[in-house]
């Protein structure tokens, strides 16, 4: 192979040299290995990477990243153009932010409470709060076991 320098942006052609569930492997004309994720294979949703590419394949990437660890990122989907009658890539519209939420001063306990069954989207801290709570519970839960053993076991010795 011969040392073609390859930069960030640059489109070039390479074989296919593996595959994996994640992507494939792709040799460079600088003689390196770059790494196509499954989801720069395609525009459309790729379940099987197999079904769209197969070892020794030569194909067109672009260039992604280059880090100083030699990993090098590329893109099938990014390096062929668009043609002109074909729909355009979907564009998802960015999220609304969300209203800030008074805490909540229940204990979230039963199905009444449960926020998860109300179909409310708990906050971080909701959830971290809820998580401490469960597991102050567990260890008392823990302590009272254990105490209760403790009193009925060896209690002759």
């Amino acid at each position: 192979m011969s040392s073609d320098v390859i930069e960030v942006g640059q489109v070039v052609e390479g074989t296919v040299t593996g595959i994996t569930h994640f992507g494939a492997f792709i040799a460079l004309p600088n003689g390196k290995t770059g790494l196509v994720h499954i989801s720069e294979v395609a525009d459309a949703y790729v379940k099987d990477i197999k079904d769209y590419l197969h070892d020794n394949d030569v194909v067109k990437v672009r260039i992604l990243s280059m880090d100083e660890n030699g990993k090098t990122g590329l893109s099938i989907r990014q390096a062929v153009e668009p043609r002109p009658d074909a729909p355009p890539r979907e564009v998802r519209p960015p999220r609304e932010p969300r209203e800030p939420r008074e805490p909540s001063n229940h204990r979230g306990h039963g199905r009444a409470g449960n926020q998860f069954a109300r179909g409310v989207q708990p906050t971080f801290e909701d959830k971290l709060q809820r998580f401490m709570r469960d597991s102050e519970d567990r260890l008392q839960d823990l302590k009272r076991s254990t105490e209760s053993k403790r009193g009925g076991r060896g209690a002759g010795r």
